[in-house]
Formats: structure tokens, sequence, C-alpha cells
């Protein structure tokens, strides 16, 4: 009974801390929208999440592409079906890898740096300080993040999806001998609206998840800097969980039948 008594409370604790993460990002996002807005919080956040995930998230597309093009020839070459690689890897980059691979690259940046920076700021009496200045924490500091991260994503996949079937394309055309009128064109045979369209839905989501995850962290940080080290890694953590849940989720909502 003692090992059912520890599941039922940590399922309890789950239920609980996941009710307190959710209230906190409709919280936040109600309030934001009533306003006042702060354009330039935002434009910071576009510049720190969007523009400087850049350089990671597109080396990582790029050898996704390259390595999911290889190991397809190695697979399809044993039943003599080479010709399917390029489907293979357009889908795969836009369908799957191209969204999670750039919702965990992100997470591991910006979620880490999210909560860093707001339990830094809690710590330190900062977000005290803006609330005795009648200034809202959730409006200036969590709502900014929240809109950025929703915006970056979906942009950031895009081009991911954009470098994965080009390192794919370099792999195919200049080691595999395919030639390259022949692979864009089966490329873009395959290729539909709808498998890029569920894949920037699915960055839509993990954006608004991973900024939330950080910033709760960081909002409810206690315990020093050690508090702020532990507050990234559950940040991080917690959002490559998500990352992954809902990717499932969208996937079974998107492609099931």
């Amino acid at each position: 009974m003692n090992g059912l008594a520890r599941i039922g409370r940590l399922t309890l604790d789950l239920a609980q801390e996941s009710g307190a993460v959710l209230l906190f990002g409709l919280e936040a996002l109600a309030r934001g929208l009533r306003g006042p807005y702060y354009p330039r919080q935002i434009l910071r956040q576009l510049l720190e999440i969007g523009y400087f995930s850049l350089p990671v998230v597109g080396l990582t597309a790029l050898f996704t592409g390259m390595v999911l093009a290889l190991q397809s020839y190695v697979g399809f070459s044993r039943f003599e079906a080479q010709e399917a690689i390029p489907s293979i890897v357009v889908l795969s980059m836009t369908r799957e890898l191209g969204p999670v691979l750039a919702g965990l690259m992100v997470a591991g940046r910006v979620g880490a740096a999210m909560a860093a920076e707001l339990g830094t700021m809690r710590v330190t009496e900062q977000i005290d300080a803006l609330e005795t200045l009648a200034t809202d924490p959730l409006r200036y500091l969590v709502f900014p993040r929240l809109v950025a991260a929703m915006l970056c994503l979906p942009l950031l996949v895009l081009v991911a999806d954009v470098i994965g079937v080009l390192g794919g394309y370099l792999v195919a055309v200049y080691k595999l001998g395919f030639g390259g009128v022949e692979y864009l064109n089966r490329t873009l045979d395959f290729l539909e609206a709808g498998d890029v369209v569920s894949g920037l839905v699915k960055a839509l989501v993990f954006g608004f998840l991973i900024a939330l995850m950080g910033c709760y962290q960081g909002y409810h940080c206690l315990g020093g800097a050690e508090g702020v080290g532990a507050a990234a890694t559950r940040a991080v953590v917690g959002a490559s969980i998500l990352v992954l849940t809902m990717d499932y989720v969208l996937t079974e909502l998107f492609f099931a039948r």
C-alpha cells in the first residue's frame, strides 16, 4: 500500500503542477491582451528567440537532412526503392523532424535563458520592485516572451524545413548520384500544403509551451543562485517533455485515420 500511496501522491502532484502552469499561462495571456503593451520588450524577445536561434536551428536541420538522405539510401537500396528518398526527406522534415528538432533546440537555448533571467530577477527582488512601481510583471515580462516565442517558432521551423531539404539535396546529388532536377521534381510532387501547415501549427504550440515553462519556472524561483540553476534545469526538461508529448498528440490529430 505504501507504493500505491506514493504513486498516488506523485500523480496528484503532477496534476497540481500541470494545472498551476496552465493557469499561469492563461492569466499571462489574459492580462497581456488587455494592455498596456510593451512593443520594445516584444521586439527584444523576437531577436533573442528568433534571430539568435537561427544558427543552431539551421545547423541542426542541415545535418539532419543530410543524415536522413544517407540513411534512407542505405535502407531503400536493399529494395531498389531509392527513388523514394526525396519524398522521405521532405515529408520527414516538414511533418516531424523540423518542428521537433527546432523545438528541442530552442527549449535548450531559450527556455533555460528565460528561466535563469526571470529567476535572477525573482531572487534579487526585481519582480517585487516592478509590482511596487505598479507594473504588472505578467504583462511586462511574461506576455512578451509568450508572444515572441509563438511568432518565432513557426518561422524557425520554416527555415529548418528549407535547410533540411537542402541538406538532403546536397547528399543525394553530390554523393549518391541523383539528378538535381529529378530530385527537386520528386520533392515537389510529394509535398502538400497540409504537410507544411501541420508542422507550423506544431511549432506554434511548441513555442507557447517552451516560453511558458521557462517563464513559469523562473517566475516562481526560490533559493538564490542554486534555485536559479534548478529552475533553468526544470524549464529545459519540462519543455522538452511537453514538446515530445504534444508532438504525438498533434500528429494523432492531423494524420490519424
